[in-house]
């Protein structure tokens, strides 16, 4: 004989409710904060900004066509120290090719030499006199650079007494050649005068104004 269980199963329905209707069973969202599926910006792209050096200013100098290397830092020298007249710088020139072709190491009467092993007649005006002949190795003792070379024998001339009297006069501009090689006679004090003249002339017509 067989037994029979009966199962009462409770009637399940599904009951669509608005929360509105049931007040404190479903409370609402809160109000603050961020609203549903924000984006949150986790990395922010800066812009770098990158400081410009000014432009530097743009300087009118005077280079010399076919010169030597010597010849232009020469040119490049006496014009960093504050001589720009075409006229005064093609005398100097002139005087410098006359003196020692721009050779710093010539030793009077032609040989290349260091300055210890020359004496008297050295360098690029030929320093003859005792006093401006050892002039120029003290200077290089006290000063740095050797005698021989050519950065150090154009400060040195700069510095001598014999240039610093006629410095003003070769700074200022608008006189002719024969004039600034009245002043070069005082500084230098040549026995021959040479070709000196000459050379200045064609220096002043080989001189090209440049901007760097």
């Amino acid at each position: 004989m067989q037994n029979f269980f009966t199962v009462t199963l409770p009637l399940l329905v599904a009951v669509t409710t608005n929360t509105a209707t049931l007040p404190g069973l479903f409370p609402p969202p809160p109000l603050s904060g961020p609203p549903p599926f924000s984006v949150i910006r986790e990395f922010e792209t800066k812009t770098a900004t990158k400081e410009v050096a000014p432009e530097k200013p743009k300087d009118n100098r005077l280079i010399c066509k076919g010169c030597t290397e010597n010849e232009n830092a020469t040119l490049a020298f006496l014009q960093d120290y504050g001589i720009k007249d075409r006229n005064a710088l093609a005398t100097i020139l002139g005087n410098i090719k006359q003196e020692s072709t721009f050779v710093p190491n010539v030793c009077e009467g032609g040989s290349i030499t260091s300055y210890h092993n020359c004496g008297r007649g050295y360098g690029l005006i030929q320093w003859t006199s005792a006093n401006r002949y050892y002039g120029l190795g003290d200077f290089a003792k006290k000063y740095g650079g050797s005698p021989s070379s050519l950065q150090t024998q154009l400060r040195y001339l700069t510095n001598e007494v014999q240039w610093q009297r006629i410095e003003e006069k070769m700074k200022t501009p608008g006189k002719s050649i024969d004039r600034y090689m009245d002043y070069a006679y005082s500084w230098i004090g040549w026995g021959i005068h040479g070709a000196r003249t000459s050379y200045a002339h064609d220096y002043a017509s080989r001189l090209v104004r440049v901007e760097v």
